[in-house]
């Protein structure tokens, strides 16, 4: 306790400095001296950091190691283990192509489009679900429908041997059955669904998203984001499944895994839930570099163009990224994170300056991406705070994402009459 009371302090002094105008020039000594000192204190092994303002990339640089044995160095285009930044860059991605094509209507209920759902999880509307406006349950643990009471695995779950049934490798002795996805599909059908609608942060729709596609343009979910926008943008390692395209030496570890997989969670996706989708679902699965992952922001700030070609409209995503039920104690936009509606510096994960204008998304892995149209500003933060276990909690008592933000936005600030932001980049 005492080393992170230090470390807090350490952080104050360098941004009560930077922020009156002391040491302008220096953000990347007031970065490296926030990373490093998180990594001392384990709030992680290693990261990287991206930032842009416009055209100009003002920030670009790995710190520290893939884990904490100091073998592998971070380098700026490894790849991570996204979490919930694929709800903005994945299911909410494929939301707003479809909607902008004229598949569903926001206000539609889920259940005209997916059927089985029932009559609670069923009526909820689209708008409803991806604002986390609808009362649905938080979060459901697939992977414990595998085990009965006695430990054993139920049928058509998961076996230890691998057949033609048994398909999809969980880990190197468990093989997940194939047609798992029915029991998921289950368990959202008989889920709670609160009746107050109000505030309620929920994944649970975006695990129905890769039906929803499949089901609207006969087009797979991955093979639908790959197409309308992972490959126009040249993201090439935004994926799933990252281990059918690249060597797990490029991809950060994320977790040594206790109580499931009992292993070291390498190159397949941590949400225990999106492994039981074979590694692809709208609520996590993504694995990313940064600047793979800011094509995709940048896109976004640069209302749906990538040269001369419309990706996107700006209406659309005007829409989903504007807060849909801020009346009623909400923020969020369609699938979109945005500032807290009261600036909390506790409980926020972006600095105090976004703009209200501004989204993005975090994730449970300790990951950042988040887009400023308003500044034009995109910062972007990877890492793998759950290495080796997620009680590593040090990132968010030390304020690591918002300060460093903060410091992006101080900056701009700064160097905004001259518009002159130099790059910083470490390979």
């Amino acid at each position: 306790m005492q080393k992170l009371r230090h470390t807090l302090f350490s952080l104050l002094f360098i941004a009560i400095v930077f922020v009156n105008g002391q040491d302008r020039d220096s953000i990347k000594n007031c970065i490296d001296s926030v990373v490093y000192g998180a990594i001392k204190t384990e709030a992680f092994p290693g990261c990287v950091i991206y930032a842009s303002i416009g055209d100009s990339l003002i920030f670009l640089k790995s710190y520290g190691y893939h884990t904490y044995d100091s073998i592998r160095r971070v380098a700026v285009n490894d790849i991570y283990d996204l979490a919930s930044i694929t709800k903005v860059v994945g299911g909410t991605l494929a939301m707003m192509k479809l909607y902008e094509s004229g598949h569903y209507n926001l206000d539609d209920p889920i259940g005209d489009y997916i059927t089985k759902l029932g009559r609670k999880v069923g009526r909820v509307t689209f708008r409803e679900a991806m604002a986390h406006q609808a009362g649905l349950y938080p979060w459901i643990p697939y992977h414990q429908e595998s085990r009965k009471k006695n430990g054993k695995f139920r049928n058509r779950t998961v076996s230890n041997e691998q057949d033609d049934e048994y398909n999809f490798e969980l880990t190197d002795s468990l093989y997940l059955h194939r047609d798992f996805y029915s029991k998921i599909r289950k368990m959202i059908r008989k889920s709670d669904v609160s009746k107050e609608r109000k505030y309620r942060y929920s994944g649970i729709f975006f695990y129905l998203i890769p039906e929803l596609v499949k089901n609207l343009t006969d087009t797979s979910y991955q093979d639908y984001l790959a197409h309308h926008f992972y490959t126009p943008l040249s993201a090439v390692t935004t994926t799933f499944n990252p281990l059918q395209k690249f060597s797990k030496e490029q991809i950060v570890p994320t977790e040594i895994d206790t109580f499931f997989r009992m292993e070291a969670i390498h190159g397949k996706v941590h949400d225990e839930g999106a492994i039981m989708m074979k590694g692809i679902s709208g609520n996590a699965g993504l694995f990313s570099n940064a600047e793979d992952l800011s094509k995709v922001m940048t896109l976004l700030v640069n209302e749906g163009h990538i040269d001369s070609v419309q990706l996107l409209k700006p209406q659309t995503i005007q829409l989903f990224t504007s807060a849909q039920y801020p009346n009623n104690e909400n923020r969020r936009g369609l699938g979109f994170d945005k500032p807290l509606l009261q600036y909390d510096s506790i409980r926020s994960s972006v600095a105090k300056s976004a703009s209200y204008a501004s989204y993005g998304h975090t994730g449970y892995t300790g990951t950042l991406a988040w887009a400023d149209p308003e500044n034009d500003l995109i910062f972007i933060f990877l890492t793998n705070r759950v290495y080796p276990s997620r009680t590593y909690r040090a990132i968010y008592d030390l304020n690591v994402r918002p300060t460093i933000h903060q410091y992006l936005y101080d900056y701009l600030k700064a160097n905004s009459i001259n518009n002159e932001y130099p790059v910083e980049i470490t390979k």
